[in-house]
């Protein structure tokens, strides 16, 4: 049985949501603002979470940024802000799908079903302790070989380190600071254009078109992200 965690501030909400995917066979925790779902996340083994983007104490934005930085499983935005800017906002902050309010409740939940079966069949999540997979392309974290559709793929150490570290990220937005910082290993002053030309050289080696990337994508003005699958 795959457990789903609901957050949301509303209690009717959050009652209506949980009634349709428990009827759909799912286990079904709840919370009521983004503190409550980053401490759920932390002691429980959760399939996917449906977190509402404005809430009190801690607002959904904020909460997936700290649920990231360790988890990797599918985040459902909810929210009454449905513009583009607004849905582009809530999928570079880590969310890998966002739903408007009013919305279908039987929707959602086929949603949560897409979300859950990517997730556990699809390759985006880590298939044992060494291999990382996201659609066509894998790495071995022990070997430290890359393939693309099953062909391997030579990069240099650091394009390698670059690659690993947006892999073990999946699905979040990094800034060209905490790249350089994680694979660098010290500070980052000045290093864009350092952290840009091997994003670039990664991608003319790993997309069949670089210019149009299914993988390695830029968010613009927040940084970079490997695409989930």
């Amino acid at each position: 049985m795959y457990t789903v965690l609901v957050c949301d501030d509303d209690s009717a909400i959050l009652e209506s949501i949980k009634i349709y995917l428990e009827n759909e066979g799912y286990n079904v925790l709840t919370a009521c603002d983004g503190i409550e779902a980053v401490d759920m996340v932390e002691h429980n083994e959760l399939h996917c979470l449906v977190m509402d983007v404005m809430m009190p104490r801690l607002d959904g934005l904020r909460a997936t940024v700290k649920i990231r930085e360790k988890h990797n499983l599918p985040i459902i935005f909810l929210s009454a802000k449905g513009e583009d800017t607004d849905k582009i906002t809530g999928l570079g902050f880590g969310g890998d799908d966002y739903v408007t309010k009013p919305f279908n409740p039987l929707e959602l939940v086929a949603r949560v079903r897409s979300q859950i079966r990517r997730y556990a069949t699809l390759g985006s999540m880590v298939k044992n302790e060494t291999t990382i997979i996201t659609g066509g392309l894998s790495i071995d974290t022990d070997s430290k070989a890359v393939f693309v559709d099953g062909e391997p793929v030579k990069l240099t150490a650091r394009e390698y380190s670059i690659l690993e570290y947006l892999m073990k990220n999946m699905g979040r937005v990094l800034s060209s600071s905490q790249i350089y910082e994680a694979v660098w290993n010290e500070p980052a002053f000045k290093i864009e254009k350092t952290v840009t030309v091997h994003i670039k050289n990664i991608r003319e080696k790993i997309e069949i078109n670089p210019k149009e990337p299914k993988y390695l994508k830029v968010v613009w003005g927040l940084g970079y992200k490997v695409e989930k699958y």
